[in-house]
């Protein structure tokens, strides 16, 4: 008899805490990110929205169904910055992959652009899209990147009406395809860090 109690108490206590960690994962679970009116001003890594007004949100699929329409891919995701106590007697030499035939725009997401360097992204891509407005247009960078969603917003907020952002960015990409080196874009040149 000893031991039936001893077994319906474990199986009570387990039963128990089952109960517990499933209202708790319930309860604790992320709450969803609210889009900002404007641009993102928060840090550039962090949980992102799961829409973007004005644009449409693809994952990895989506995208391989738009390659076909020769889409202007934007990566804004940042550059690598060199470490403070990178050896002075070393060569500094960064690589960035990403999607095949991407324009690299580092630095291009994020909110405080100053005037000039705004005229430069919406030059650069009026030069891509070669002056058409509804071309579609690809903003991404790596997952919780508010630079893409940045990105993405601004190009709606001028007026572009195919724009695609691309959350999974180039981890989602590289999991099935090759991606390749880039170099900043030739005609970008983001402002200093402040």
């Amino acid at each position: 008899m000893p031991r039936l109690i001893g077994t319906l108490l474990r199986a009570a206590a387990s039963l128990a805490i089952a109960l517990f960690l499933t209202a708790a994962s319930t309860q604790w679970s992320w709450a969803e990110v609210r889009e900002p009116n404007g641009l993102w001003t928060g840090p550039m890594r962090g949980q992102t929205p799961t829409t973007l007004r004005g644009a449409i949100v693809i994952d990895l699929a989506g995208l391989e169904a738009l390659m076909p329409k020769d889409p202007v891919l934007l990566d804004v995701g940042p550059a690598d910055q060199k470490p403070e106590d990178f050896p002075k007697d070393r060569l500094w030499l960064p690589t960035h992959r990403s999607i095949p035939d991407a324009v690299w725009l580092p630095g291009a997401g994020t909110a405080a652009l100053g005037a000039t360097q705004e005229e430069a992204f919406f030059r650069r891509v009026e030069e891509l899209t070669q002056g058409d407005s509804s071309k579609p247009i690809v903003t991404f960078c790596r997952p919780e990147c508010w630079g893409s969603w940045n990105a993405g917003k601004r190009l709606v907020m001028k007026g572009f009406t195919s724009v695609y952002w691309f959350p999974g960015g180039i981890n989602s990409w590289q999991e099935v395809h090759d991606t390749v080196e880039v170099k900043p874009d030739k005609a970008w040149h983001p402002e200093p860090a402040k």
